[in-house]
């Protein structure tokens, strides 16, 4: 690839960043004095890029019912389960979260080198080098090299993150081995800041308690989602500029 035509690459690349930055500050700024607009209730089926889970299943177990009894083998209580279990049903997700790490790093390298070379023989040829090169050369000192390089780092993470909130989900796909697969979104909206809370992830039917809740350390492959959007977030973040600018800067 040519020289002008990377060059060309990277224009079209930066070209069109600039470009969906411009749109994402127009929407922006249309917003101005608006608050933040709330997302549509939607099938989760029905967004874009959902992807039904596929996972390693048991083979099928044929649950066969007695006649003339008042007891089914696929029933977890004698009177009807009031617990999620068809899809579209509800239950709500416990999130408690308390987290908290520590980590302190130090790495610290030193390295010398060096490095000489002579040429005293050479068929009689090493009396021309002074011819080749301006200067005079001492075929049995041709070259001495020597480098030096040190090398210090250190750093420090020190976190503590707490969640404590509920979230009704809905099942909205059974696995051929009955485990449940939940989606919940929430959105909440106080004066012109939005906070947007979403779990998606797989359960047992075992798992949800007696009052249909059920643990966040009980779903699998969870994905939990606590962020926001509004004017306090806007202002945490970043300029446009700096952003760009602290990718593309090398050093």
């Amino acid at each position: 690839m040519s020289i002008i035509k990377k060059y060309k690459n990277f224009g079209l690349a930066l070209l069109l960043g600039c470009s969906l930055s411009a749109c994402s500050a127009m929407d922006r700024l249309e917003n101005v004095g608006n608050p933040p607009q709330m997302a549509p209730i939607q099938n989760p089926q029905l967004k874009s890029g959902y992807q039904p889970i596929s996972m390693p299943m048991p083979a099928p177990v044929n649950i066969q019912k007695q006649p003339n009894s008042l007891w089914a083998s696929n029933r977890t209580t004698f009177f009807k389960d009031q617990r999620a279990g068809n899809i579209g049903d509800i239950l709500t997700v416990l999130i408690e979260i308390q987290d908290k790490a520590e980590l302190d790093n130090e790495s610290e390298r030193s390295r010398n080198s060096g490095e000489s070379a002579e040429l005293p023989k050479l068929l009689g040829y090493e009396n021309s080098l002074g011819r080749i090169l301006p200067e005079s050369i001492d075929p049995t000192n041709l070259a001495s090299l020597g480098s030096t390089s040190t090398s210090k780092g250190s750093g420090t993470i020190d976190r503590e993150e707490k969640i404590e909130v509920k979230l009704a989900a809905l099942v909205t796909q059974i696995l051929p081995n009955g485990n449940l697969v939940i989606n919940g979104s929430q959105e909440v909206r106080v004066n012109f800041e939005k906070r947007i809370l979403q779990v998606d992830g797989v359960i047992r039917p075992e798992d949800i308690s007696t009052n249909n809740t059920i643990g966040y350390d009980q779903i699998a492959e969870a994905r939990i989602i606590y962020g926001g959007e509004g004017q306090i977030t806007d202002v945490q973040q970043p300029r446009y500029g700096q952003q760009v600018y602290d990718i593309l800067f090398p050093f």
